[in-house]
């Protein structure tokens, strides 16, 4: 790539956990796994983030010693790290700056270069207003367009889907008789609907719940705890390697998302393994679940335990393949590139 093609790039990622993460973190996975392509095109990518900077490549910056992990759900921890990233940015040449964070956008006003954000969470309601107040100082990015439909009318630029680097997810054939459930421990990911419907289909489930937060805590002493039994196994959060032992094994993830979801990336990383999904058709199921081939997207829960037992005649080779078609991080990669371009010649244009 020649001098004129390469665009230095700002990824401020949130605060909360390391980029890449230990263990949970959606988000900082997905910046990784976009930093790694971006540089791998001939990119020069400047990461700013919490703790000590961990495998990825480019050039790293840190606002805090360490992630202030324990502290989520806390203003200003988040305000501390966008604070210091402004100041950092002033002090570099950059072309675009990609946020991932909910407050940086609020800095992006007198920048001397454009803002892109992506969208990973809800963008309806008080947030959506936030959005439109932001108005053309921010380049949005939907991660799907279920996503972007919600608020048809915000400063989209384009839509993205989230990806993984599939090679560096384990594909197998030959699966154990667990189902998995694998996200956050709270009401809107459904963990004790995924345990029902588990039961109801006669089949044992393994829980893989993140529960470090005081509403997660409750929500699982409430709904979760009273379900435990043999056929049910919590295993508590995983790290990235157990995390894909855990989905290449298994006979199915269970997905029973109870909000429009945006994205949903376990759902990919575990077709990446050759395991099928079974989800609610709400959010952005339809765009990531092949229904009948890569698993099943239901519109009720008394569905899912019909669909646990259809899985068995899918394909995992299929599951596999729908990854590496249309969530490899070389397409994610290649659509942030596109965009970063786009906006940049129109804020050019602008002068």
């Amino acid at each position: 790539m020649s001098d004129d093609d390469r665009l230095r790039i700002a990824m401020l990622a949130p605060p909360w956990y390391p980029v890449p993460p230990d263990g949970y973190g959606g988000i900082e996975a997905m910046v990784a796994d976009l930093i790694t392509g971006l540089e791998g095109r001939g990119h020069d990518v400047l990461l700013i983030g919490a703790g000590p900077g961990g495998e990825v490549p480019g050039r790293y910056l840190a606002t805090f010693e360490e992630a202030p992990t324990e502290r989520i759900g806390e203003g200003m921890p988040e305000l501390l790290h966008v604070a210091r990233a402004a100041r950092f940015l002033n002090e570099q040449a950059i072309d675009v700056v990609h946020d991932h964070t909910a407050v940086g956008p609020l800095t992006s006003g007198g920048r001397a270069a454009p803002t892109i954000v992506t969208a990973h969470g809800p963008v309806d309601g008080e947030i959506g207003e936030y959005y439109q107040d932001l108005g053309v100082s921010i380049s949005l990015v939907a991660i799907s367009d279920s996503q972007r439909q919600q608020a048809p009318d915000l400063h989209w630029s384009g839509v993205v889907h989230n990806a993984i680097d599939v090679s560096s997810y384990p594909y197998r054939e030959d699966k154990d008789d667990y189902v998995l459930f694998l996200g956050r421990c709270n009401p809107e990911k459904g963990v004790h609907l995924a345990i029902d419907a588990a039961r109801a289909a006669g089949r044992r489930i393994v829980l893989a719940a993140k529960i470090n937060e005081q509403l997660e805590q409750e929500y699982f002493d409430a709904e979760v705890r009273p379900r435990l039994g043999p056929d049910v196994e919590h295993v508590g959060e995983a790290d990235a390697e157990e995390k894909r032992k855990l989905m290449a094994a298994a006979y199915c993830l269970v997905f029973p998302i109870q909000w429009e979801e945006p994205f949903g990336l376990v759902m990919i990383e575990a077709m990446a393994c050759g395991t099928p999904v079974v989800a609610l058709r709400r959010g952005a199921v339809p765009e990531v679940v092949a229904d009948g081939v890569t698993g099943f997207a239901r519109a009720e829960l008394g569905q899912l335990p019909a669909a646990i037992d259809g899985v068995g005649r899918l394909s995992r080779a299929d599951c596999r393949e729908h990854v590496e078609r249309n969530f490899d991080l070389k397409i994610m990669t290649a659509g942030y590139e596109r965009i970063y371009r786009s906006v940049l010649g129109d804020w050019r244009k602008r002068g």
